[in-house]
This record gives C-alpha cells, sequence and structure tokens, in this order.
C-alpha cells in the first residue's frame, strides 16, 4: 500500500533562486539536482518526506507547458506518494476508481556525482484526484534527509489542501487512497470544517471554509505547508538573521503547540514553522 508522501513538487520560474530560498529556509543543504534539456531540478530531503523544486529550461513541449503553468508564479502542483507495492495498488486504485495510467520507468540521474535513481510509477487522473496532480512510485533509492542542526526543519509537520467539497475529499483521502481519517472537526471561529488525514508520518489538512459560496465541482488545490522543527526559537534567530520577513512566535491552535509564519522566502508558498512541547 501508500507508505508516504515521497515527496511534493513545486514548480518555480528560476531554479537558482528557488534553491537559494528552501536552502535559507530549511537550513540544509539539497541532496538531488538533475536537469534534462527542458527542465531542471532541485530536492531538499527533511525527516518524512521532500520537497522537488522543479523549473523550465531550454526550448521544448514540456518546457514550453512548465512556461505556462506558472505564468502567475511559482506553485505547489503535485504530490508523488511512496508505494511498497505498486502492481497491487495500481490494481486496487483501478478498482476504487482513480483510473491510473500505465506503470512506466523513470530515472535521474545526479548533476554533481553521477549516481543515478530508479523507480517505476503511474498517475492518477488528476480529475479523479479534484484537480491536484497525483503520483505513485515505488523506489529503491528513497531520499535520504541530512541531520539537520538544532533550529533546522525535522520534518513537514502537515501539508494544507483547500477543499469546495469536504465530501469528495473524504472520498478521495480516506477511500480512495486509503489514508487513516483522523478527525473531522467543524471551528466556527475559525469558520471552516476541517479534515485530518495521516499518513507516513505527517498530516493532510484539508479545509473547507464556511460561509463562502462554493462550486462542489470545482478543484481542490494545495495551499500551504508548515514545516516541525526540534528548536522553534533557534529557527525563528535562524530565519530572522537570514533576513526573512517572520512574525513573533506564537501559540498554535493545535495543543501544545507553538508557531510563527514565514512571509516571504518562500516561492510563494504560505509556510508556517511549528514545535510540539511534550504533553
Amino acid at each position: 500500500m501508500i507508505t508516504a508522501l515521497d515527496h511534493m513538487v513545486l514548480l518555480c520560474p528560476d531554479i537558482a533562486e528557488a534553491e537559494a530560498d528552501y536552502f535559507a529556509l530549511l537550513g540544509e543543504d539539497p541532496v538531488w539536482r538533475a536537469e534534462t534539456d527542458e527542465t531542471s531540478s532541485v530536492v531538499f530531503a527533511v525527516g518524512n518526506t521532500a520537497l522537488e523544486l522543479l523549473a523550465p529550461q531550454g526550448e521544448g513541449e514540456t518546457a514550453d507547458k512548465l512556461r505556462r503553468l506558472i505564468e502567475e508564479g511559482a506553485g505547489l502542483t503535485s504530490l508523488v506518494f511512496r508505494s511498497d507495492g505498486l502492481a497491487e495498488d495500481h490494481h486496487l486504485l483501478g478498482r476504487r476508481g482513480l483510473s491510473p495510467s500505465e506503470i512506466s520507468d523513470g530515472q535521474s540521474q545526479h548533476g554533481d556525482t553521477g549516481v543515478v535513481r530508479t523507480w517505476q510509477r503511474f498517475r492518477v487522473t488528476a480529475a479523479r484526484m479534484a484537480g491536484i496532480k497525483t503520483f505513485v512510485l515505488q523506489t529503491h533509492e528513497p531520499f535520504v534527509a541530512a541531520h539537520p542542526e538544532r533550529g533546522s526543519v525535522s520534518g513537514l509537520d502537515h501539508i494544507v489542501i483547500n477543499t469546495p467539497n469536504p465530501e469528495r475529499a473524504v472520498a478521495n483521502y480516506g477511500a480512495r487512497l486509503g489514508f487513516r481519517f483522523a478527525l473531522d472537526r467543524t471551528a466556527e471561529q475559525w469558520n471552516a470544517r476541517f479534515l485530518f488525514f495521516r499518513i507516513g508520518g505527517l498530516t493532510f489538512e484539508v479545509i473547507h471554509r464556511l460561509n463562502e459560496d462554493h462550486d462542489p465541482s470545482a478543484d481542490d488545490y494545495i495551499w500551504g505547508l508548515t514545516w516541525e522543527t526540534d528548536d522553534l526559537e533557534a529557527a525563528h534567530a535562524r530565519l530572522s538573521k537570514a533576513g526573512l520577513d517572520i512574525s513573533e512566535i506564537r501559540n498554535g491552535r493545535k495543543e501544545n503547540s507553538r508557531v510563527f509564519t514565514v512571509r516571504n522566502g518562500t516561492q510563494g508558498v504560505p509556510t508556517l514553522f511549528i514545535a510540539h512541547s511534550p504533553r
């Protein structure tokens, strides 16, 4: 079955600028760099997932498509899940109505070391996942995080997805992909219904905004990321020293948590840092 979020894909106009931003934000070096004739990518790995920065370069159909997608700026576009049994998942997700593509082989060569990473994967039809590009892969070379210093990012606490149709999200993430459906909570004080799904040591927080007009057939979209750190004060000091615009530390909505907001240097991704106190 699907065991983790292998990585997310953040499309960005300028790969060098994006790499510099996330080096400063996460507090660690990238674990992978690769180029093709039409794309350039950089991968940062944390404890429970990874973030791939992807930018167009050169000329061609793929490069042109990426440039169209980022005409209004960078954006999180794709989720790539890891499987421990790809053929079985392909069969199961087909039976669950997600119309997976054929399984295909893929590989990437590290631009600095020449090391080759290989995988097999299939794509779920985006329309079946409410517009979010979704892939499932199996690889023997998962991205491995470094051991960051205190105040660096240790993992992804949660990813936020906005939906106009919460029941569809329950069906997709809970019933079809098989994530653990941990909580369904309506919070009138925040005018929102929150759905929480757990997979691979992180949370998918799906939000439905109340008191707004919604087209239930409209797409979901990936909204933001909350990064976890083992030392919030050290992270706050590190990002402040790097010149980022950050808020003061405050109590989080979740019990025994504290957070701060990062307002720039994220390639336009709404970003929060969080630390959890022992209960």
